[in-house]
């Protein structure tokens, strides 16, 4: 487990959950929201977004936090092992209002991004399972390489990190 992605809804706890995973392995983590979000959240153009991964992932040891699953593919290919954190979208959906109520106004997750309230955003980690899922599950199909690993509350999650070795 040297090139992990770790992929899920919003709100599910990826970034908390990879920043653990890096200090109990020591590496390095790549949280995908600040290089895909410009200020103002405007997107990275998709060219731009995946010549961005190929640099940011060039290395031997990482892990990708985030889900992005128009590049899905370009990750899974460089990875040894997929994180799908899956916890129940109520759970996420709470975790992410809350996230925005705290933070509301404060650029967290990406620089010139303050923190808001959108209800697209929370339309999407509710329809996670049926509308993005579906994608991630085809891609995992075409890399048959990779371990893959789904934790799905935060118990599971507590285990995973206890049954790493420290490094």
């Amino acid at each position: 487990m040297q090139r992990v992605a770790i992929v899920g809804p919003g709100g599910a706890g990826k970034s908390t959950f990879a920043q653990a995973l890096g200090e109990r392995t020591d590496l390095p983590v790549v949280h995908l929201d600040r290089f895909f979000w410009r200020p103002g959240w405007v997107e990275t153009p998709r060219d731009e977004w995946r010549q961005r991964q190929s640099e940011l992932f060039a290395g031997d040891r990482w892990i990708a936090d985030g889900n992005y699953g128009g590049t899905f593919d370009d990750r899974f290919a460089l990875a040894d092992t997929v994180i799908i954190v899956a916890r129940p979208r109520l759970a996420c959906v709470v975790s992410a209002v809350g996230r925005s109520a705290r933070f509301h106004g404060k650029a967290v997750q990406a620089a010139g991004c303050p923190e808001r309230f959108q209800m697209v955003f929370y339309r999407w980690i509710w329809n996670y399972d049926r509308d993005s899922r579906p994608r991630l599950d085809i891609a995992l199909a075409r890399h048959d390489h990779l371990d893959v690993v789904e934790l799905s509350t935060r118990m599971s999650m507590t285990h995973f990190l206890e049954s790493i070795s420290v490094r």
